[in-house]
C-alpha cells in the first residue's frame, strides 16, 4: 500500500478557531490533538475534523499546509467551508 500524506483542518469546539496540520496517520493525529498531546493545541480542544486533502509526498503536503496558513489560504479555506 502506498504511503499517503494528509493536510487536515480541525475546528476547536472551545474557541471555534481552525487549526491546520499534516500527517501520515490522520486518525492518530486527531486523537493526539483531542487528548492534549500536541503542545500548540493542548488547551484548545476538543476538536472536530472539518477538512482533509491527501498527497503522494510529504513535501506536497507541507507546501499545502503552509499555503493554507497564509492569509490568502485561510480566506480560501473559509470560503470553501462556509459557503
Amino acid at each position: 500500500m502506498k504511503k499517503m500524506y494528509h493536510v487536515y483542518v480541525l475546528k476547536s469546539k472551545k474557541d471555534n478557531n481552525l487549526y491546520t496540520g499534516h500527517t501520515e496517520n490522520i486518525e492518530k493525529r486527531i486523537k493526539e490533538h483531542n487528548i492534549g498531546k500536541v503542545r500548540f493545541t493542548s488547551k484548545r480542544g476538543p476538536f472536530v475534523f472539518v477538512y482533509k486533502e491527501s498527497f503522494n509526498t510529504r513535501s506536497q503536503a507541507r507546501w499545502r499546509e503552509r499555503n493554507l496558513k497564509t492569509a490568502w489560504g485561510k480566506k480560501q479555506l473559509k470560503s470553501f467551508l462556509y459557503s
